[in-house]
């Protein structure tokens, strides 16, 4: 317990290397990175065979000039969202709150004022990392986040630095439930969810941008064990740099829903994210290794 505490509290520090380029300016870093994207885009073809097939398994109705149009936007937003990143390690919290504004926030607040802990559901559209850092600083009551730690120490440690900066802790996803049963205070528990639950054994199957997908069932299975209420955050691109949260409650607290209700509507509150704006969701990962088993209880099935 003392070696945890500690290490919440004294965060590891940033690296030299990344302090120095983040503070460069906006402009250039943003023209870094755009020339980056570019280049992993037109010539490296970074997972390009992943996001062309992707868009075009979950928009058939388009023309391919159209999901062009969405492939070309999505590698600009990954350019902006790596300086993004970056600039992360130099960011104050005035103006990390300039840029990313929090709205309907009372209805978080009312369940922390309430002396109850709130489960923070969002998706990896726009930029979940400064959502991590916004929340860490904008609800007022400590924040915990689930995470899958990264391959390699050093990454992992930078990573690490970076999503603690204002006081924020990580816990490994398949940690986090063990971790909640033992704590008493009142904190803001968030997930980015809408990964492919691989080997994960609680999995909701269901029809996601018209393709059968697998959701992962780690908020409902929390939210079942700690009776506490599951909020979604939908994150809105407003122009480069800047973004809005909207927050609105998938199940309040001690909601006794069927299995599966609370995963399908966070499934459709991130579906109605990605139709509004597909740029901005991140089509290079696998979300469709996994195929549905003949038998299992599910929404599609």
């Amino acid at each position: 317990m003392q070696t945890r505490a500690k290490a919440d509290s004294d965060p590891t520090p940033l690296p030299l290397w990344l302090k120095a380029l983040a503070r460069l300016p906006w402009p250039v870093l943003y023209g870094a990175t755009a020339t980056l994207a570019c280049i992993g885009h037109r010539l490296v073809r970074y997972r390009l065979h992943t996001v062309r097939a992707n868009i075009a398994g979950c928009f058939p109705q388009l023309a391919a000039a159209e999901q062009r149009r969405i492939e070309r936007g999505y590698y600009r937003r990954l350019g902006e969202l790596v300086a993004e990143i970056l600039k992360s390690a130099v960011l104050t919290r005035e103006e990390l709150a300039r840029r990313v504004a929090l709205r309907d926030i009372e209805i978080v607040r009312s369940e922390l004022d309430a002396g109850r802990s709130v489960i923070i559901v969002a998706a990896h559209q726009c930029n979940w990392e400064w959502l991590l850092l916004a929340l860490s600083i904008g609800l007022g009551h400590p924040l915990e986040a689930a995470y899958k730690p990264l391959h390699g120490s050093r990454s992992e440690r930078t990573m690490r630095a970076l999503r603690t900066r204002f006081g924020g802790t990580l816990t490994p996803a398949k940690d986090l439930l063990a971790r909640i049963v033992t704590r008493r205070d009142v904190r803001v528990l968030a997930m980015v969810a809408d990964q492919e639950p691989v080997t994960s054994d609680f999995k909701w199957w269901t029809q996601f941008l018209g393709r059968s997908t697998a959701f992962y069932m780690g908020p409902e299975k929390i939210a079942q064990a700690t009776r506490l209420a599951v909020i979604f955050a939908a994150m809105r691109r407003i122009e480069r740099g800047r973004y809005e949260v909207a927050f609105s409650l998938i199940a309040a607290a001690r909601a006794g829903l069927e299995p599966g209700a609370l995963t399908e509507r966070y499934a459709r509150l991130v579906e109605a994210q990605v139709r509004a704006s597909p740029e901005d969701w991140t089509w290079s990962h696998r979300r469709w290794k996994l195929r549905k088993p003949v038998y299992s209880a599910a929404a599609d099935s």
